[in-house]
């Protein structure tokens, strides 16, 4: 019972922290380039600490196949994050994040394209309320000029993130064993080497507030963060795992509509829960249309 609610208090603290990262990407005011360049820069001396505490900084740590499958990952990751940082000014935060938490549909489109899995009726079910939820917000777009420019972009740019960060999560099946704090290191230092030709360089950053702020993206969103989620998916069973990563989305919208006054439509508003709605149903199996057997009924406790 102890492990079971330090796992809960792990999980909701991750996805806690991982809802106010739209905050301090854009409080920043730096490129996406530059904030993705230094987070995986201070992700990374973060998690060779924790590998290094671990014991996991050996030669055999991993082979010669993980090590690639790992830098493919970590090119879906930073490619993921590039693309839902640039959609933060272009739709908002909030609208950002709930487009975002399409993955689950990304993931099961990936499965049946590359897996041949089966699609199932209550697959398609929920795919069709987020597809609606989808059209909900982008047809909000006429009268949304307080949530950013580029709407449309925007909505892509989130699309695009949920896409590749389904395609890391397949990479990371494959990886299955590999202690996890090691494959975002590689990922991560996947990262400073693709983006350091492009990062300003040249002209760092300014202000304590500034690296403080590129500091926690690294340290606290990055490296705390992972290390939370993985050891509360160890103690967590994947349906309770799956129910809190939606505190994630919640915060996320909070914290836009509390920090930056983003104020959503009604048609924003309805999308997004249907996105969530359906989402969720994905995530932990939802059968809305099946009705509880007789035992099953009689093991419910009596009000």
């Amino acid at each position: 019972m102890l492990d079971h609610r330090r796992g809960v208090a792990e999980m909701t603290a991750a996805m806690t922290i991982s809802g106010t990262i739209g905050w301090f990407v854009v409080r920043s005011g730096q490129p996406v380039m530059d904030v993705v360049f230094w987070r995986c820069v201070f992700g990374a001396a973060t998690l060779l600490i924790v590998c290094g505490a671990l014991g996991l900084l050996r030669r055999d740590a991993l082979t010669g196949r993980q090590l690639a499958l790992a830098a493919i990952g970590g090119v879906a990751v930073v490619l993921n994050w590039l693309l839902l940082f640039s959609a933060y000014s272009r739709a908002s935060i909030s609208v950002a994040t709930v487009v975002y938490n399409t993955q689950p549909f990304m993931l099961v489109g990936l499965g049946a394209l590359l897996f041949a899995e089966r699609l199932t009726v209550t697959k398609l079910f929920w795919l069709a309320i987020s597809f609606t939820g989808m059209v909900l917000i982008v047809q909000a777009k006429p009268g949304a000029g307080a949530v950013g420019t580029d709407y449309l972009t925007g909505i892509a740019m989130a699309l695009g993130a949920a896409f590749f960060y389904a395609l890391a999560a397949i990479v990371a099946k494959a990886l299955k064993g590999v202690a996890p704090y090691l494959i975002v290191l590689v990922q991560v230092l996947v990262g400073i080497a693709m983006l350091s030709p492009f990062a300003s360089l040249a002209q760092l950053p300014t202000g304590a507030e500034t690296w403080a702020l590129l500091g926690t993206l690294g340290i606290v969103h990055t490296g705390l963060m992972f290390v939370l989620l993985y050891m509360a998916i160890q103690r967590l069973p994947t349906t309770l795992t799956g129910a809190l990563s939606f505190i994630y989305p919640i915060v996320a919208i909070i914290v836009d509509l509390t920090a930056f006054g983003h104020q959503p439509q009604l048609l924003q508003i309805v999308g997004a829960a249907a996105i969530l709605v359906a989402a969720a149903g994905m995530t932990l199996g939802w059968v809305p249309w099946r009705r509880p057997d007789a035992a099953t009924i009689a093991r419910l406790p009596a009000e």
